[in-house]
């Protein structure tokens, strides 16, 4: 699993489709996330930012490494 898959089925416990609405970009872009292209600066922020607004608890490393409890 890719860094933006796990927060994506992980922290935001949602679809590709759904995550693209939240984030205002279309579900293929989210498709070539998950297939390794990165997000551009602008969109981390925008993840960290829809974190927020759901009081997810956030940290920026998420974005280059999955947690270990969440891995194994």
């Amino acid at each position: 699993m890719n860094e933006i898959r796990h927060i994506r089925k992980t922290l935001f416990a949602v679809s590709q489709s759904d995550f693209a609405a939240i984030l205002g970009v279309a579900q293929s872009t989210v498709s070539r996330w998950e297939g390794g292209v990165a997000p551009s600066l602008e969109e981390m922020r925008a993840i960290r930012s829809a974190a927020f607004e759901r009081e997810i608890v956030w940290n920026d490393s998420y974005f280059f490494q999955i947690p270990k409890q969440a891995a194994e």
